[in-house]
């Protein structure tokens, strides 16, 4: 889709409203890319059969921002105006002012074209959340931050109800939190196979298995540096997670030595949540389990994705179905009391028949925590690179909505919530819970409550603190992190740097 701007008045460079027009395309028309021809904008768009132009005129008490699109040989025009005085104020005021115009008025016209209106109106961004949580903390009450949403992006009640739900777990848990407290990741990026729809740092571990221990022992120095770093900042872990990848991929005896050094090296005297993600179940043995479970590790995820045994093949899983329901009741005899499972709407080969049998036989088993994901086409992930059937996105709405009535209905409620670029039907992923088996780690990291320091191949450390939030990235690949693992350690000291301010 072709983007032109008429520069004249708009304010600074129209570059600065590139990623708020582009997120606004990806709501309406996401299997369209941006383009951003040189010039203005032809005089005659009538032949342009995917365009915008975005014009800003001041008034004397009022400006306006419009989008005209032109798609099909048709055109629609929306308009968003504000008071002209908004134009003084400070320049991020002003960007923030005129960029959330253009997203409306490109709504407004991109909505009017395709006759249908988004599930999340014309909210963009990874943590909607954020919005609501932010109405609370003021003082307002859940009916006022629903109504705010839906009146001023446009959301439906239904999505606006789950964003409040989720804003409530936020807020509970950011009048908890206390000064110098963070939490921390650990990243395993190996897979037993690499899923179809997976474009996270992980490889396949046949694959790079000569590079697993010397990952573990770069792993060790890197636990060694930051249990340092944090306690000469005066920091202690309140919540500790690792993740993937699958961490189960590991050994026992290589789970064993890396939890023994966190234990040793980590400020954890606080800690009070522990998860690692078993993930595949293919991957876990009692052995394993009994590893963990020996480590105060009190939370894990056991993830079926689906129940299916056509789409298991289709997303290139090696597991069968019958090893999830094993693998969840070897959890249990060993003692785990936290489960967590996830799903995926709008798998490959996938139908609504299929996620609701999925969904029922994960509501059976009855874990603490369901989470629901939306398919995400993603660049690096195989499905991107090949032809294969999936669900509309009318059909996997159908498949979140199913979800969110059986799940409320068996009692889970919505804890966190967030969104990616390229979900089919423009829609969302969701953390479901029995009350009062929230994943602690799961809100912070989400809705960026508190600094969390990532460790391992592709981590990235999110300082937060005094209304600033700095980014601390490890290398991405494995071969890359061992590479470059002295930089990566000599990083570390930008923490204790980060808490002087």
């Amino acid at each position: 889709m072709k983007l032109y701007f008429e520069t004249s008045n708009f304010p600074w460079s129209p570059e600065r409203y590139h990623y708020a027009a582009e997120q606004m395309m990806l709501t309406l028309f996401p299997g369209e890319r941006p383009e951003y021809p040189e010039g203005p904008p032809p005089k005659v768009l009538s032949g342009e059969g995917n365009a915008v132009v975005f014009t800003l005129r001041r008034g004397e008490k009022q400006t306006s921002v419009s989008a005209l699109v032109f798609r099909n040989q048709e055109r629609f025009d929306g308009v968003r105006r504000f008071p002209s005085e908004e134009l003084d104020r400070p320049p991020e005021a002003v960007y923030h002012t005129v960029q959330h115009a253009l997203k409306l008025a490109f709504y407004k016209a991109g909505t009017a074209l395709l006759g249908v209106k988004p599930p999340w109106g014309a909210l963009t961004g990874v943590r909607p959340v954020k919005l609501p949580t932010r109405s609370l903390l003021a003082g307002k009450t859940p009916k006022q931050a629903q109504a705010e949403l839906e009146k001023a992006y446009f959301v439906t009640p239904d999505r606006a109800k789950l964003a409040v739900d989720c804003a409530i777990a936020s807020v509970e848990v950011q009048r908890s939190l206390r000064p110098r407290e963070v939490s921390l990741y650990i990243g395993i990026p190996f897979c037993p196979t690499r899923c179809a729809y997976c474009s996270f740092v992980s490889a396949d571990v046949g694959r790079t298995l000569k590079l697993v221990e010397p990952y573990v022992e770069g792993l060790l120095r890197e636990v060694e540096e930051t249990g340092r770093v944090l306690r000469e900042a005066g920091l202690s872990v309140l919540s500790f997670y690792m993740g993937g990848g699958t961490p189960t991929t590991l050994s026992a005896d290589q789970l064993d030595r890396l939890l023994s050094r966190c234990e040793a090296c980590l400020p954890l005297e606080n800690c009070a949540e522990y998860t690692v993600e078993a993930g595949r179940p293919d991957t876990i043995t009692r052995e394993k389990l009994e590893v963990l479970k020996a480590h105060q590790i009190g939370r894990i995820s056991i993830n079926p994705q689906t129940f299916q045994p056509h789409v298991l093949q289709a997303i290139g899983r090696a597991h069968t179905i019958g090893d999830v329901p094993a693998a969840y009741q070897l959890a249990r005899d060993v003692g785990f009391s936290s489960v967590n499972m996830d799903l995926i709407a709008g798998l490959p080969q996938d139908s609504f028949e299929g996620f609701r049998d999925s969904l029922d036989q994960v509501l059976a088993m009855a874990p603490e925590n369901i989470t629901v994901h939306t398919l995400a086409l993603k660049k690096g992930s195989a499905l991107m690179q090949g032809e294969t059937r999936l669900p509309n996105g009318e059909e996997t709405s159908m498949m979140l909505n199913l979800s969110r009535e059986r799940l409320t209905a068996n009692g889970y409620i919505p804890y966190y919530l967030y969104r990616q670029k390229y979900m089919s039907g423009a829609l969302e992923n969701v953390g479901w819970t029995k009350p009062g088996t929230e994943s602690l780690y799961n809100i912070v990291m989400m809705e960026e409550l508190h600094t969390v320091v990532s460790l391992g191949a592709g981590g990235v450390t999110k300082l937060i603190g005094n209304g600033t939030l700095l980014r601390l990235t490890n290398p991405k690949y494995p071969q890359e992190y061992l590479a470059n693992l002295d930089k990566a350690l000599e990083q570390k000291k930008e923490i204790q740097a980060f808490y002087r301010l």
